[in-house]
Protein backbone atom coordinates (compact mmCIF):
# COMPACT_ATOMS: atom_id res chain seq x y z
CA UNK A 1 0.00 0.00 0.00
CA UNK A 2 2.87 2.30 0.48
CA UNK A 3 4.39 1.82 -3.06
CA UNK A 4 0.66 2.34 -4.53
CA UNK A 5 0.78 5.68 -2.57
CA UNK A 6 3.85 7.04 -2.77
CA UNK A 7 3.63 6.44 -6.83
CA UNK A 8 0.11 8.35 -6.88
CA UNK A 9 1.35 11.14 -4.72
CA UNK A 10 4.52 11.52 -7.55
CA UNK A 11 2.19 11.06 -10.70
CA UNK A 12 -0.39 14.17 -9.07
CA UNK A 13 2.73 16.32 -8.46
CA UNK A 14 3.94 14.94 -12.50
CA UNK A 15 0.34 16.40 -13.39
CA UNK A 16 0.05 19.44 -11.15
CA UNK A 17 3.73 20.42 -12.83
CA UNK A 18 3.13 19.70 -16.23
CA UNK A 19 -0.78 19.97 -16.61
CA UNK A 20 -2.34 22.20 -13.45
CA UNK A 21 -5.76 22.75 -15.35
CA UNK A 22 -6.52 18.89 -14.79
CA UNK A 23 -5.12 18.09 -11.31
CA UNK A 24 -8.26 18.53 -9.85
CA UNK A 25 -10.50 16.07 -12.07
CA UNK A 26 -7.05 13.86 -11.81
CA UNK A 27 -6.74 13.84 -8.07
CA UNK A 28 -10.44 12.84 -7.13
CA UNK A 29 -10.21 9.61 -9.42
CA UNK A 30 -6.88 8.78 -8.11
CA UNK A 31 -8.01 9.08 -4.63
CA UNK A 32 -10.76 6.88 -5.45
CA UNK A 33 -8.73 4.47 -6.73
CA UNK A 34 -6.59 4.57 -3.70
CA UNK A 35 -9.51 4.30 -1.60
CA UNK A 36 -11.08 1.44 -3.52
CA UNK A 37 -7.77 -0.43 -3.01
CA UNK A 38 -7.88 -0.36 0.33
CA UNK A 39 -11.53 -1.00 0.85
CA UNK A 40 -11.29 -4.36 -2.05
CA UNK A 41 -8.15 -5.59 -0.79
CA UNK A 42 -9.46 -5.94 3.11
CA UNK A 43 -12.57 -7.28 2.30
CA UNK A 44 -11.02 -9.78 0.38
CA UNK A 45 -8.78 -10.52 3.44
CA UNK A 46 -11.71 -10.73 5.63
CA UNK A 47 -14.05 -12.46 2.98
CA UNK A 48 -11.01 -15.08 2.66
CA UNK A 49 -11.47 -15.73 6.60
CA UNK A 50 -7.52 -14.22 7.01
CA UNK A 51 -6.46 -14.87 10.96
CA UNK A 52 -6.12 -10.88 12.48
CA UNK A 53 -7.10 -8.78 9.43
CA UNK A 54 -7.89 -6.04 11.30
CA UNK A 55 -4.14 -6.56 13.34
CA UNK A 56 -2.42 -6.77 10.16
CA UNK A 57 -4.33 -3.82 8.11
CA UNK A 58 -3.64 -1.41 11.38
CA UNK A 59 -0.75 -2.46 11.30
CA UNK A 60 -0.13 -2.02 7.51
CA UNK A 61 -1.69 1.62 7.87
CA UNK A 62 0.68 2.76 10.64
CA UNK A 63 3.93 1.62 8.56
CA UNK A 64 2.13 2.83 5.15
CA UNK A 65 2.19 6.33 6.38
CA UNK A 66 6.11 7.13 6.75
CA UNK A 67 6.86 4.46 4.18
CA UNK A 68 5.28 6.30 1.60
CA UNK A 69 6.00 9.69 3.27
CA UNK A 70 9.73 8.90 2.80
CA UNK A 71 9.56 6.92 -1.10
CA UNK A 72 7.16 10.17 -1.92
CA UNK A 73 10.26 12.41 -1.19
CA UNK A 74 12.30 10.39 -3.23
CA UNK A 75 10.09 9.88 -5.86
CA UNK A 76 9.34 13.68 -6.49
CA UNK A 77 13.48 14.39 -5.73
CA UNK A 78 14.07 11.57 -9.08
CA UNK A 79 10.91 12.19 -11.20
CA UNK A 80 9.42 15.67 -11.07
CA UNK A 81 10.84 18.72 -9.20
CA UNK A 82 14.16 17.88 -7.24
CA UNK A 83 12.59 17.95 -3.86
CA UNK A 84 15.26 18.14 -0.81
CA UNK A 85 15.61 16.43 2.17
CA UNK A 86 13.74 19.58 3.61
CA UNK A 87 10.41 18.22 2.85
CA UNK A 88 10.68 15.02 4.52
CA UNK A 89 9.71 16.55 8.18
CA UNK A 90 5.99 17.69 6.57
CA UNK A 91 5.94 14.04 4.84
CA UNK A 92 6.97 11.96 7.86
CA UNK A 93 3.84 14.21 9.99
CA UNK A 94 1.05 15.21 8.11
CA UNK A 95 1.65 13.45 5.14
CA UNK A 96 2.57 9.90 6.67
CA UNK A 97 -1.23 11.00 9.04
CA UNK A 98 -3.15 11.05 5.90
CA UNK A 99 -1.84 8.01 4.28
CA UNK A 100 -2.21 5.75 6.90
CA UNK A 101 -6.02 6.87 7.53
CA UNK A 102 -6.30 6.60 3.93
CA UNK A 103 -5.46 3.12 4.15
CA UNK A 104 -6.98 2.65 7.46
CA UNK A 105 -10.81 4.05 6.82
CA UNK A 106 -11.59 2.33 4.04
CA UNK A 107 -9.40 -1.36 4.77
CA UNK A 108 -11.97 -1.04 8.07
CA UNK A 109 -15.20 -1.01 5.95
CA UNK A 110 -13.77 -3.02 3.56
CA UNK A 111 -13.20 -6.00 6.71
CA UNK A 112 -16.42 -4.88 7.59
CA UNK A 113 -18.44 -5.94 3.87
CA UNK A 114 -16.00 -9.05 3.77
CA UNK A 115 -16.73 -9.95 6.89
CA UNK A 116 -20.42 -10.00 6.19
CA UNK A 117 -20.31 -12.14 2.60
CA UNK A 118 -17.59 -14.30 4.22
CA UNK A 119 -20.49 -14.95 6.95
CA UNK A 120 -23.37 -15.29 4.06
CA UNK A 121 -21.41 -17.61 1.94
CA UNK A 122 -21.07 -19.95 5.26
CA UNK A 123 -24.89 -19.83 5.18
CA UNK A 124 -25.54 -20.34 1.50
CA UNK A 125 -23.17 -23.36 1.69
CA UNK A 126 -25.22 -24.86 5.33
CA UNK A 127 -28.68 -24.38 3.64
CA UNK A 128 -27.13 -26.28 0.14
CA UNK A 129 -26.25 -29.29 2.05
CA UNK A 130 -28.77 -29.67 3.83
CA UNK A 131 -31.74 -29.95 1.83
CA UNK A 132 -33.92 -33.08 1.61
CA UNK A 133 -31.60 -35.36 -0.64
CA UNK A 134 -28.61 -34.68 0.76
CA UNK A 135 -26.63 -36.99 2.74
CA UNK A 136 -24.73 -34.19 5.22
CA UNK A 137 -26.70 -35.03 8.43
CA UNK A 138 -25.34 -38.92 8.57
CA UNK A 139 -21.49 -37.95 8.57
CA UNK A 140 -21.90 -35.38 10.36
CA UNK A 141 -20.43 -35.87 14.62
CA UNK A 142 -23.42 -34.97 16.99
CA UNK A 143 -23.38 -31.39 18.69
CA UNK A 144 -21.37 -31.15 21.80
CA UNK A 145 -23.54 -30.85 25.54
CA UNK A 146 -23.43 -27.52 26.59
CA UNK A 147 -21.25 -27.58 29.76
CA UNK A 148 -23.15 -27.29 33.07
CA UNK A 149 -23.31 -24.07 34.96
CA UNK A 150 -23.72 -23.43 38.49
CA UNK A 151 -26.66 -22.71 40.09
CA UNK A 152 -27.29 -18.97 42.08
CA UNK A 153 -28.39 -19.53 45.50
CA UNK A 154 -31.94 -18.38 46.01
CA UNK A 155 -32.29 -15.57 48.57
CA UNK A 156 -35.36 -14.59 49.59
CA UNK A 157 -36.98 -12.57 53.21
CA UNK A 158 -36.74 -15.97 54.90
CA UNK A 159 -33.02 -16.32 54.15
Amino acid sequence: MAVLHAAATVALAKIAVFQPTESTTVTAVVLALLVGAAALWSALDAWLGLVDAGRTWFIAALVAGPVAGVLNVVGRAAFVDQTGVGELGSALTGGAAFTALLVLVPAGLGLLVGGKLHTTREDAGADADSGPDSDAGAAEEPAPRPRPQPRKPKVGPAG
